[in-house]
């Protein structure tokens, strides 16, 4: 379905085309127009299928409809900081030829920042996209005007949960009229997620897009390793392997520290991303990621679900996530927007069993690659699931699986 089909304001689609879209994804065509109709929405869809426009875009053509001054129009809540700034930046593009305005409202900014902030929650703004406890602090200095919101959504409400954020968006959902329309998306569905849906939507279009698995179009390839071989393997890997842009995931900061220093000193034009950087600091790393400037960036989980860049063609897990939910959004960074991508990762021999845990979520092997023969001998995959059972047996040489 082409985006000139659903209707939207002649504004709105000049936008749109300047963002070179064409053919509207899967949960675009279900989701945007429920949204159009004025319908409540809960939608699950696996990360890089386009559910960012497919609420932007039905909002904003509402708010060109029903449009009010010095009222906030719709109240975006998501969990991170990054995935706030990027949906503001989307919005910026899709709006450049209509007189919506957007505000992105999250913590760390500076004192001039939150000024700000506090003008478009007194005065008015078309979209705020906020984080929670940024949002929370607000409202409680008492100067925090919805009385004429029109849209609340809630993106990526499940991560917002786990990271303990319940309250926090209990306590927003409080300070809102009653009479809204309200949007709800969820990379997977827990029982929490259906009873916070239960609070606050009315009468929902419930949608469902390939939960918790990745695109089939990502190829995902694992090497099986010693530790001592993963910083070796790295550096082939980014030397033999063509990409534009790529990015390399750490569960912890200090690994991402270390692993970004051993990667300089062997000569790649690489950044880092994580907690302890300032957020001008993140945000000056991300522009020049985005922009090609810096080929090669190293993060913790914190961009695992807040970067949307299309030219991400390649992600290498460096260790393995704690989780399958994880693991899908890590690799999920890539083949967006149609493109195609690659996901690789460094097995160590501690980490079998929970790559095996991840199988079973994926409901299928990942291919063993095998461990270049000038890195030495490899370890077998031979994990042990959570209940106790063996995993996936196979035969293996020193360097990597057998084929039969």
């Amino acid at each position: 379905m082409r985006f000139t089909e659903f209707n939207f304001h002649p504004n709105l689609l000049e936008g749109i085309e300047a963002s070179n879209y064409e053919t509207a994804t899967p949960v675009q065509e279900q989701v945007i127009p429920p949204i159009m109709a004025g319908k409540d929405v809960i939608a699950s869809a696996q990360t890089g299928t386009g559910k960012t426009a497919a609420f932007l875009l039905p909002v904003m053509n509402r708010l060109l409809q029903n449009h009010v001054d010095g009222q906030v129009g719709a109240l975006i809540i998501v969990p991170t900081r990054e995935l706030a700034i990027q949906i503001s930046q989307h919005m910026e593009g899709l709006s450049y030829f209509t007189h919506l305005s957007s505000i992105a409202i999250y913590g760390g900014n500076d004192a001039q920042n939150f000024v700000a902030e506090k003008k478009a929650l007194q005065m008015g703004a078309d979209i705020i996209v906020c984080t929670p406890g940024r949002m929370i602090a607000h409202l409680n200095m008492g100067y925090v005007n919805m009385k004429g919101l029109q849209f609340l959504v809630l993106d990526e409400a499940d991560r917002m949960l786990d990271m303990g954020f319940q309250d926090d968006i209990n306590k927003i959902i409080k300070a809102l009229p009653m009479k809204r329309q309200n949007l709800l998306f969820s990379a997977t569905m827990p029982e929490k997620i259906r009873q916070l849906a239960k609070k606050i939507l009315h009468e929902p279009v419930e949608i469902n897009i390939a939960i918790s698995k990745p695109p089939e179009k990502i190829i995902q390839k694992a090497f099986v390793v010693y530790e001592p071989q993963k910083l070796p393997l790295i550096k082939k890997l980014l030397k033999e392997i063509p990409y534009k842009n790529a990015l390399i995931f750490c569960s912890r900061k200090q690994t991402v520290k270390q692993l970004t220093r051993e990667l300089k000193h062997g000569g790649f034009n690489i950044s880092e991303i994580h907690s302890d950087l300032e957020q001008s600091e993140r945000e000056s790393v991300l522009s020049a990621f985005t922009a090609g400037r810096i080929p090669v960036l190293v993060a913790t989980d914190i961009l695992s679900r807040g970067i949307d860049i299309d030219t991400i063609d390649v992600v290498i897990n460096y260790d393995v996530p704690g989780d399958g939910e994880d693991y899908v959004h890590r690799i999920g960074r890539t083949a967006r927007a149609e493109a195609d991508g690659a996901a690789f990762t460094l097995i160590g021999e501690k980490e079998q069993n929970k790559f095996a845990v991840i199988e079973q979520l994926l409901g299928k092997e990942v291919e063993k690659a095998v461990v270049p023969a000038e890195l030495g001998e490899a370890p077998s995959y031979h994990p042990r699931t959570r209940a106790g059972h063996s995993g996936p047996k196979r035969k293996f040489y020193k360097s990597g699986p057998k084929r039969r």
